[in-house]
């Protein structure tokens, strides 16, 4: 039977049932009772790009092996899949066996595709890191590499809608400091170096509220995380951060006129972070106030927009060949984008 991703297995169970193997790490193991009362169990399971959940009812040989799991066991999963129009991607009939310590570390590396593009995008930002011409900018953004930069790594974007996985936080930043960066080349106005350490520093508070164990898919809650929330928690790392380099031997080093001077450099910058989800309603608690902070918003909210509908376009519902049922939050459904033009061969 094939061995499948959690992704890979939800296009396969698209339209007709698919019998496969995933293998998955266990972030949750749920008591529920059905309308009529019967008590059953939820499994979810994840893996570096997926997440699914599981349902043992409780005339199932799976009921008794969900009591017996735990979040961070790693599972073999082997069933028939297929898409449920109310429950999604469900199994029947499934069993799971332990994974062998060996299978536990190919599945924690990820796919090769996936890693190898997490190592190009964190190679990017490492390299437009060093680009930044401002000290200040550069070497706050430098001793946040050095410091968290192995959390960085790891930290998911979101929990649920954009780069919600391992590592997307990786992806969604060098997506977005590589189009600032091109963008400030359009407009040179544009101050590029707060730009980019506005993209690096933006959501470095989800190193918290979203960032799974060093050997694990799933995103725990965080206490600080849910009291503080990243915005006000990536404030506080920048302010951190910034303290103890200025009080550094670095600083020492720099002339002592520089301009901007640093602490409205730091303001600036923490602007930036502060208003980067663009309206109080969606949780920034100052609007955009420099253009450097308008682009930093759109930037932001245009690689989250392009990963919604890159993931509903491979996972949604297919209403026809052209048209993918809507997924929350985007607006209506979606349809299927324009071929690029194929000049004719001679």
């Amino acid at each position: 039977m094939e061995l499948l991703t959690l992704s890979s297995l939800k296009n396969a169970a698209q339209n007709q049932p698919a019998a496969a193997r995933v293998h998955a790490q266990v972030v949750g193991v749920n008591e529920k009772v059905t309308r009529d009362g019967k008590p059953y169990r939820e499994l979810a399971v994840a893996d570096a790009q997926g997440r699914l959940s599981l349902r043992a009812w409780n005339d199932s040989p799976a009921f008794a092996l969900c009591g017996t799991l735990a979040p961070g066991d790693f599972l073999e999963i082997e069933g028939e899949f297929s898409q449920h129009p109310a429950f999604g991607l469900e199994a029947r009939q499934w069993t799971a066996r332990p994974l062998e310590p060996g299978e536990v570390e190919t599945l924690l590396g990820g796919p090769d595709a996936l890693r190898e593009k997490q190592e190009r995008d964190f190679g990017a930002i490492a390299s437009l890191v060093g680009s930044i011409a401002d000290p200040r900018l550069r070497g706050v953004s430098q001793r946040l590499l050095d410091e968290l930069g192995e959390r960085y790594r790891r930290a998911a974007a979101a929990r649920t809608y954009h780069h919600a996985r391992r590592g997307g936080l990786v992806e969604h930043v060098s997506a977005m400091m590589r189009c600032a960066d091109k963008i400030a080349e359009v407009y040179p106005g544009l101050n590029r170096d707060l730009l980019l350490a506005g993209a690096f520093f933006h959501d470095v508070g989800k190193l918290w509220e979203n960032c799974p164990e060093p050997r694990g898919f799933g995103i725990p809650y965080d206490v600080k995380g849910e009291l503080v929330g990243h915005i006000a928690i990536g404030i506080e790392i920048l302010n951190h951060l910034w303290r103890r380099m200025m009080a550094g031997p670095e600083a020492a080093e720099w002339p002592a006129d520089l301009q901007p001077p640093g602490e409205t450099v730091r303001m600036h910058l923490m602007h930036l972070i502060a208003s980067h989800h663009g309206e109080y309603a969606f949780g920034s608690p100052v609007v955009p106030k420099t253009p450097e902070a308008y682009v930093l918003h759109i930037v932001d909210n245009l690689d989250a927009k392009l990963e919604m509908m890159n993931g509903a376009y491979a996972n949604g519902n297919p209403l026809t060949d052209e048209i993918t049922e809507r997924v929350r939050p985007l607006p209506g459904n979606l349809v299927r984008p324009l071929p690029r033009f194929t000049p004719a061969s001679e």
